[in-house]
């Protein structure tokens, strides 16, 4: 059983072996997120690939022009879903539901996300098929992520050095 819990997903991707995979985001959050940065600008819709590394640090691909979020991510749902492979995906699920991703809490209050990265593992442990046989909107894709990857996925996308600047209060980056 441990094992299954520390199991990471597998990519087929040259770019990354390992990674997370639609991880379920609760609506006022990624509204939130999109609402944050509207008016910050960015060269691109995937910020996972393709940057230019020549200087030693990411840049835009040449020829990239800067456009404000709003035109390269129109909904909240695109932003949360394309600006880093989907590893998110925007959901319905309400904040406290216990089946979406807080990216913001208090912690003195404890985190939210243990419910929700436990949910999905005991879902993914008592499916006889792995969940495979479940509707594509549902909340399959997420549970082979370890419980402990989604409870430190939000403290970990507010520490990355490169988000901590623009965006709003929430500490979002733009490129």
């Amino acid at each position: 059983m441990e094992e299954l819990l520390s199991r990471p997903i597998s990519a087929d991707s040259s770019w990354r072996r390992e990674r997370i995979l639609h991880v379920p985001l609760c609506q006022e959050d990624c509204e939130q997120w999109w609402e944050d940065c509207r008016d910050a600008v960015t060269c691109k819709e995937n910020w996972h690939k393709g940057w230019n590394w020549a200087t030693g640090r990411n840049r835009c691909p040449w020829g990239s022009l800067c456009r404000p979020f709003s035109e390269v991510f129109p909904r909240p749902k695109d932003l949360c879903e394309k600006i880093w492979s989907h590893s998110y995906r925007y959901t319905t699920a309400r904040r406290g539901s216990g089946r979406c991703i807080q990216m913001w809490f208090d912690p003195a209050q404890g985190n939210p996300n243990v419910a929700v990265a436990k949910y999905y593992s005991w879902k993914k442990r008592s499916s006889p098929a792995g969940l495979e046989d479940v509707a594509p909107e549902s909340d399959h894709a997420v549970c082979a992520l370890p419980w402990s990857v989604l409870v430190l996925l939000p403290l970990a996308l507010v520490l990355l050095p490169e988000a901590a600047r623009g965006c709003g209060s929430h500490g979002w980056g733009s490129l």
